[in-house]
């Protein structure tokens, strides 16, 4: 895959991932905030995008919409805080597109 790799969430969360030279977007959890900064990756047009589990339901508000396309790739991974399971389901619903079943269903 050829493209550009984005990483969104706290400043804590995209530390780590800086050392790698992907582009990184620290975000506080204030939704108008989130939902900006992920048009602002979509207009971009980044193939692979990085979310951390507790600020993915705001981002959801822009990501979801490309849900079925091939780019953007949205990753939701679990962080520090507690999971909510939204980390679980998103993996589930990508890995049923790209296999055509249900592999984490029993999760």
């Amino acid at each position: 895959m050829t493209g550009k790799v984005a990483i969104i969430g706290s400043g804590d969360f995209v530390m780590p991932f800086s050392a790698l030279g992907v582009d990184c977007w620290a975000v506080s959890e204030n939704t108008d905030e989130i939902v900006s900064c992920a048009e602002k990756i979509i207009a971009e047009k980044y193939s692979l995008v990085i979310v951390a589990e507790n600020i993915a339901p705001a981002a959801n508000q822009v990501f979801g919409r490309f849900v079925s396309q091939a780019t953007p790739c949205v990753l939701v991974v679990p962080f520090t805080t507690e999971s909510k399971g939204f980390a679980i389901e998103s993996l589930s619903k990508l890995l049923k597109i790209a296999t055509g079943i249900n592999i984490l269903k029993s999760v």
